[in-house]
């Protein structure tokens, strides 16, 4: 049986694909020190949380139910990283809280100031499908519930109603709030703050974990575009998450080597939204390792989308395009290698006989 449980959930745009990066590059080493990444790879976390999500029943030998089943034979501490489970029902808390038996349950929500939270999360949004504008999108936050894009977004991002709720469901003595540092503050600071709170051995870790790279405000225009041109064309969610966002958007376009400026924001009324919901948070009275003036709003250097001219999403497009034929051309050598290991070890088989 675990002895301890530590729940990552979030929230998008968090530092989540960091820490979660870095806990998987160690995963052998985190294990030799009696600490717990489930799963063979982080994506065995992600099946099991969608697994969570869309059942009301969870079949016994189904995702959700064997992750916490290796969880509950590890002798030690295991962490579970998904930003999925933030923005999760109480019944659905419940069920995760009911998964783990007897373990010390400690929920951990890492959260960034709105300021650069929105620009984010609307170039990841353009990542997964997304068509609106940056102007659109800007009033969907704005005016939070009239849009589909509102929605969406301040279900991820209700900091104050997310951590209500696991705090109540697990305890407030079971709830920590990790500050995201600001810019400036050093790149190893959030996974301190993480470590502090999850138990992992300072110095424990190799940080030289992939990141996962913001598109430039060129290239999440070019995204935007061809988002809207693929739904013309009915692409299915698995060529598109295959073939547009990990080859083209995460391995491609979003790893150019010369970025373009990224998207900026300043506005009075994302500092009046932010400080309405620091004002909720702060009424919670919860354990914050960080600091919740950290959270209020700074303006984020950039441009506006408005600012971004044809030749530039032009670039994007084909710097976008040329690192998608290099993706293909090193998976052709790949399989064309496989299929040649395989003739081999067949003609070796046949002689035999």
């Amino acid at each position: 049986m675990a002895t301890r449980v530590v729940l990552h959930v979030g929230a998008m745009k968090s530092g989540t694909s960091f820490i979660q990066q870095v806990l998987l590059a160690n995963k052998d080493r985190l294990a030799e020190h009696g600490i717990l990444f489930p799963g063979k790879r982080w994506r065995d976390q992600v099946v099991a949380v969608h697994d969570l999500i869309e059942h009301d029943e969870l079949a016994e030998d189904g995702p959700w139910h064997a992750m916490a089943a290796q969880v509950r034979d590890w002798p030690g501490t295991a962490i579970i990283s998904m930003e999925f489970l933030g923005p999760r029902s109480r019944p659905k808390i419940e069920m995760v809280k009911e998964s783990f038996g007897d373990a010390d349950l400690q929920v951990v929500l890492t959260a960034r100031d709105l300021a650069r939270t929105i620009p984010s999360m609307w170039t990841e949004s353009v990542q997964n499908r997304g068509t609106a504008t940056w102007p659109a999108y800007l009033r969907g936050v704005r005016s939070e519930a009239l849009t589909a894009e509102g929605r969406a977004f301040w279900r991820q991002q209700r900091i104050p109603a997310i951590a209500k709720r696991w705090s109540s469901v697990f305890g407030r003595d079971h709830f920590t709030l990790i500050t995201v540092p600001p810019r400036g503050a050093p790149p190893t600071l959030l996974w301190e703050r993480f470590c502090s709170v999850a138990g992992v051995p300072e110095g424990l870790c190799d940080l030289e974990a992939p990141g996962n790279p913001a598109l430039d405000a060129p290239s999440a225009m070019v995204m935007r575009a061809l988002n809207e041109r693929l739904q013309e064309r009915g692409l299915d969610s698995a060529d598109y998450d295959r073939f547009v966002k990990r080859s083209l958007a995460k391995n491609g376009i979003g790893r150019r080597p010369e970025r373009g400026a990224p998207v900026g924001l300043d506005e009075r009324w994302v500092l009046k939204k932010a400080r309405s919901e620091l004002a909720g948070l702060a009424a919670l009275d919860l354990r914050v390792v960080g600091d919740l003036a950290e959270l209020e709003p700074q303006p984020v250097p950039g441009v506006h989308t408005d600012k971004v001219t044809t030749q530039e999403q032009l670039d994007a497009a084909l710097d976008g395009l040329a690192a998608v034929i290099e993706l293909w051309a090193e998976d052709s050598r790949v399989r064309a290698a496989r299929q040649r290991r395989r003739l081999k070890r067949a003609r070796r088989k046949a002689r035999r006989q």
